[in-house]
């Protein structure tokens, strides 16, 4: 099958509420070897002025890839995973990601590339956290980019 060229310009609106916990902070940041004491310490944390404990600035990636599952997983999108292999990551920081955030992520298809049998996917994940209210506060702005390789490649 191959890549649907009318990707470009989709949505996929945001799903699933990720709940941002202390545990989940603290077991990122051991797996990346990230070994500041805000993100293990709630009083290092609020030293620096923050609530609570402060996510690796790459834990944004957990909620991105969510909202890019729903691209890779929408059959009208041509996308046979096995065959992806992840180009480029980018991330712009709006605000650090705190524990007790509920996070919510929008994708964007930016843009839909032909490349000899595959293809090239630049996707756009806005991050957002979820008020008492229901607001949304820019949180990151992700961008991937992703290469399906074509049938032989």
């Amino acid at each position: 099958m191959t890549i649907n060229p009318d990707l470009q310009g989709r949505s996929y609106p945001a799903a699933e509420v990720y709940d941002v916990g202390r545990e989940k902070i603290r077991e990122f940041a051991r797996a990346v070897k990230a070994t500041h004491p805000a993100h293990f310490d709630v009083d290092a944390a609020k030293a620096l002025g923050h609530g609570d404990l402060v996510a690796p600035p790459t834990f944004a990636i957990i909620i991105a890839q969510r909202a890019d599952a729903q691209l890779i997983e929408d059959p009208e999108a041509g996308i046979d995973f096995s065959r992806v292999v992840h180009a480029d990551q980018r991330f712009t920081h709006h605000r650090p990601i705190f524990a007790g955030d509920r996070l919510v992520a929008e994708l964007h298809v930016d843009g839909v590339r032909a490349m000899g049998g595959g293809a090239m996917i630049t996707t756009r994940s806005e991050i957002f956290a979820l008020g008492a209210d229901d607001s949304r506060e820019p949180v990151t702005t992700t961008s991937s980019s992703i290469l399906v390789r074509g049938e032989g490649q």
